[in-house]
Formats: structure tokens, sequence, C-alpha cells
């Protein structure tokens, strides 16, 4: 059983009798800089999924012969992928005695695939790979892991991905630079298909593994809610810093996106740091986070207390105040704006975001595009239907490219394809 409590915030496994479940014993203690994900149990092996360093893992530990219990587990056998960032899932296939563990990777370079690895030798046997037309080729791309300082000295991972060839890494680039943060959800560096039309234009497209996510274990998450959610603003501002400071981008360039909690960030940093940023997608944001907080007739309210805090207290009241975008927007220069927001959300109402946008308009001393977007046949989760998605999905991009003055730059085709022609 993978067993947590306030003591062991990123869990321990452990292993009792079936006929006397009190009896535990601890096979892998806690660990401070480690979080277990997930465990599951053969004849012979044990198979643990981990997470450290905004890093997925997966371990095998050998069961002792004849099936007994193990005192403890050591000399685990790390399954190992090349690439410096990536997701990465594991766990037994087949029946109880087989010997075969199923792999499910992907990263910002590589589409999600399958593989099989026989524990006992360490071969490995790919299965499947998701098809990816318009002659893509992995090989075309560059994926990095960056470390940026926070004001209070943490250091926050970034991952991101671009194209050899036509990332110049000279500050010139446009990049997008996409955040979370909030509920302990990580933001694994998966395969994004959409993103090649980006990337393919030379945009370099990031992720910013902020605390209020689980990238980093609990704490990771607990150090960015509460009276510690600023955490999560300072460190994405840290982030995009230290992309200008790296030269992969700079503040004329740099696009940043988030939806939901995610919108709450985009919306926070861009009162903080306006000059920071040329563009901003907030996709169905939680804008007006105090006002909905404070509304104990919303459906949500009352079990949103455990992420944000009850602001009828008067210390969560300030601190949350403080950050609200719609509570501090100003009298300054903004970014391009894109808003969204869908007319049958049952988690973030539609007259959020159009309070942000009317205040925005009132008070903002710029030029720069400001729009807002509302689906009349929506709820949180985007418009239904595969092409509708994918339209909305254009929009988007489609206003990146037009505040990058990029609307008439052509994708470049993967090598692929290029070679196919040949």
């Amino acid at each position: 059983m993978v067993y947590r409590d306030p003591s062991k915030p990123n869990s321990e496994l452990r292993v009792a009798p079936v006929d006397d479940p009190s009896q535990q014993k601890v096979l892998l203690p806690h660990r401070d800089d480690v979080k277990l994900e997930h465990a599951s149990v053969g004849a012979k092996w044990i198979v643990v999924s981990e997470r450290s360093r905004a890093q997925q893992s997966v371990v095998i530990y050998r069961v002792p012969e004849g099936g007994a219990v193990p005192e403890s587990l050591t000399d685990g056998q790390k399954v190992e992928f090349e690439e410096p960032a990536y997701s990465l899932s594991g766990g037994l296939t087949g029946d109880f005695d087989s010997q075969v563990l199923r792999l499910r990777y992907s990263s910002l370079t590589t589409p999600p695939s399958v593989y099989d690895q026989r524990m006992d030798t360490g071969k490995r046997a790919l299965k499947k790979v998701q098809p990816i037309l318009g002659g893509f080729n992995k090989e075309d791309y560059v994926t990095e892991r960056l470390w940026a300082t926070a004001p209070d000295g943490v250091q926050v991972p970034i991952s991101l991905v671009y194209r050899k060839g036509m990332a110049k890494l000279d500050g010139s680039d446009p990049l997008l630079l996409h955040g979370y943060g909030s509920y302990e959800m990580p933001y694994d560096p998966g395969f994004n298909r959409d993103q090649l039309s980006l990337v393919d234009r030379g945009w370099t497209v990031a992720i910013a593994h902020i605390r209020g996510g689980g990238d980093m274990g609990r704490m990771w998450y607990e150090d960015g809610k509460y009276l510690k959610k600023k955490n999560t603003f300072l460190d994405f501002v840290a982030c995009a810093e230290h992309l200008i400071k790296e030269k992969y981008t700079s503040p004329a360039h740099m696009a940043i996106e988030g939806r939901s909690a995610g919108g709450l960030l985009m919306g926070a940093v861009t009162n903080m740091r306006p000059d920071l940023f040329n563009a901003v997608v907030m996709g169905v944001p939680f804008v007006d986070c105090l006002t909905t907080m404070l509304d104990e007739t919303i459906p949500l309210t009352t079990i949103e207390w455990e992420e944000w805090g009850n602001p009828q207290k008067p210390d969560y009241y300030k601190y949350m105040k403080s950050y609200s975008p719609l509570d501090n927007v100003k009298a300054q220069d903004y970014p391009n704006i894109l808003v969204t927001a869908g007319l049958h959300d049952p988690r973030v109402g539609y007259w959020e975001p159009a309070k942000l946008v009317a205040k925005l308009r009132e008070l903002k001393t710029d030029n720069h595009l400001l729009l807002f977007k509302c689906e009349m046949g929506a709820g949180h989760f985007s418009v239904t239907g595969r092409f509708e998605r994918l339209k909305e999905k254009a929009f988007e991009y489609g206003f990146l490219l037009k505040t990058a003055g990029m609307l008439n730059t052509k994708a470049r085709p993967g090598t692929a394809a290029v070679s196919k022609a040949v």
C-alpha cells in the first residue's frame, strides 16, 4: 500500500498481511525529495513510480526467491531514457508471474509511445508510437531542462522545445511560456502536436514547473497555496526572466498562456510585470477569485477553500485581495491580451473574465489588442467536437502569430516529408 500522512507528505510504501492489515512494514520509507506515486506488484517484481526534480521515473525491485516479503527495497533498477525532460509511467502487464513491464513514454519531442521491457534482461521493445502527420521527424527538435532561481532562492525547473536550424537563441526568437501551478497538478513535459504549428514557425515553447503544482512533490504544492500562493506567481516571473537572461527570447517576443487556475496565474503576473510580455492568453481564467470565494451559494466555493483559503477570515481576505487579478488591475501599459470564456462554464463563471476585460478597457493606458471571446456553446473544457476544438486552438495561435508579426510566416515541413518527396 502507498501510505501518506502529514508527517510523510510524499508517501511511503508499506506491506501488510491480508489477514491482519494492521501489521504493516515499511518497504520504502518517506523521502523529502522523492514523491511516491504508484506501485504494482507481481510474483517476482515490485514496480514503483516516483517523481523527483520535476521528473517521473520508474524503478524495478526484485522480490526475494519464493515470494517472501522483503525486509526493505534496495538496489532498485531505474528505467532510463536519454532526453533531459519527459513524461513516464509504467506498471506490470499480463498475469501475476509476468516478467514484462509496460512503459508509457512521451516528451516535448517524442509522441506518446508504448514500450515493453523484460525486467529480467532489461531488453526493451517499442510497441506503438502515435502517428504524427506532416512529415514529423523527432530529430528536427531539441528539448532542454533549465533551472530558474526564485526570489527566495528556490530553484524552479523549466522544460522547453525548439526546432533545430530555426531557433537563433540570440534573444530574438518568439517564445510561448505555459504555466498552471495549482491543485498539486503537475505540468509534465509531454508531446503536444498542436504546438508544432508554432515550433515549425521558429517558436520556442516552454513550461514553467512552478510551485502550487505537483511537479516536485507534495511540499512543492504546499509551498504554493493558501498564504504562500504568491510563490506561484513569483516562480513564473523568475522563469520568464531566466529565459530572457539566457537569450531564449526577449520581452518583445515572449507570450504566456494559462487556463482556469492557470488563467489566474496569467492575470496575476500580467498585473505584476506587464513589461515582461508581448502577448497573454487567458483561457477561462479564474480572475475574480476573491468575490467567488466569498459567495457560498456557488456550488464549488466551499470545497475550493481547501485550495485558496476562506476569505471570510481576515488574513486570507487581505492576502487574496493582494493578488486577485480583477482587484489589482491598474492604470498602466498592458501586453496584447486574449481572454476566453464559456457561457455554460460551471467552474469559472463567464462573468469573471468579462469583468476583467471591462476593467482593463477602462484603466489600461496602451493601444495593444484586448480581445474577449465567449463561446456560447462551451463549458470549462472548451467546445465539443474534434474540429471545433482545432478551430479554437487555431484562433489562439492566430492571435499569437498576429501579435508577433508572423501572420504570413509559413510552417516549415518536417524533414521526413522532405526526404520522402526527394
